[in-house]
Parts: C-alpha cells; sequence; structure tokens
C-alpha cells in the first residue's frame, strides 16, 4: 500500500461509522463494472426458499443474542481477534 493509500486510510479510520460504512460502499461499488441481471431474482428466489424452510420446520432459526455471543467468544479466541498492522 503506498504511502498516499495508508495516510487515507488513517484518515477514513477516524470516521464515524456511517460515513466509513458510506465510503466502504462507495469504494467497492466503484470497483464492480458488471451488473448481474439475474442476481435480484436469484435473490429473491433463495429467500422464499430459506422462509419456507423456516415455515415447514426443516430448519429452525437461533435467536440474534445467541449468534452475537457465539460470534464474539469466537473472535476472543481466535488470532483474528488481532489488529491488523496497518503500517505496511
Amino acid at each position: 500500500m503506498t504511502q498516499e493509500a495508508q495516510e487515507l486510510l488513517k484518515k477514513a479510520l477516524a470516521l464515524p461509522d456511517k460515513e466509513r460504512a458510506d465510503l466502504a460502499g462507495s469504494l467497492i461499488e466503484s470497483l464492480d463494472n458488471t451488473v448481474d441481471e439475474d442476481a435480484e431474482t436469484a435473490w429473491q428466489e433463495e429467500i422464499l426458499r430459506r422462509l419456507e424452510e423456516v415455515r415447514s420446520g426443516k430448519v429452525t432459526t437461533t435467536p440474534w443474542n445467541d449468534v452475537r455471543q457465539k460470534g464474539r467468544s469466537l473472535l476472543h479466541s481466535s488470532s483474528l481477534a488481532v489488529a491488523p498492522d496497518l503500517s505496511r
């Protein structure tokens, strides 16, 4: 990463959460020039399929608090919880 990119990253990380999220979205969007015309239809079909699985009892849901607690536990117990070295 260039010095200029490192400086931009440092400034971006100092932004409020909402602004960082908007900036990240804009950056990702700028990299993807292709449009998958079938993506929206495919997502709608997937949503309906998953909804039917829940309604039929084929699968069960997990409460958000349980998911969040498990995620935090996994982060704290893994090496992923180590902050990245931004000096490179």
